[in-house]
């Protein structure tokens, strides 16, 4: 086994025991949340690479995760979906910032994007 083999066996290896760690995390919640949980868990705390190398193990056929962790993943996005939240999106900004800024307090996003340039 060369080095790049054992670095992502050991990278898929870290991957399954923290998503097990989230899931097992979520047992102790009612099931549908914990299904939730997990998956908002890792859509929040796990980088686009993160993810992606999750979904190539899951595609492999999933050996060693959890349920809960299997039963999650129509909720995670792929690495390659738009992302929610943060600056500039979600519904949280749809709904405006404090301060009467945003299309809520009916600024036109023509108006919003000039002021961001």
């Amino acid at each position: 086994m060369s080095h790049d083999e054992m670095h992502r066996a050991s990278t898929a290896e870290k991957l399954v025991r923290m998503a097990n760690q989230i899931a097992t995390f979520f047992l102790s919640k009612p099931h549908e949340q914990g299904v939730a949980g997990v998956a908002e868990h890792i859509n929040k705390f796990w980088d686009p690479r993160m993810r992606r190398q999750f979904f190539e193990l899951i595609e492999a056929g999933g050996e060693g995760f959890l349920p809960l962790v299997i039963e999650a993943v129509p909720g995670i996005r792929a690495p390659n979906a738009p992302e929610q939240g943060g600056v500039g999106g979600g519904d949280e900004a749809n709904a405006g910032a404090p301060g009467g800024k945003g299309t809520a307090a009916g600024e036109a996003k023509a108006e919003i994007a000039a002021t961001q340039g």
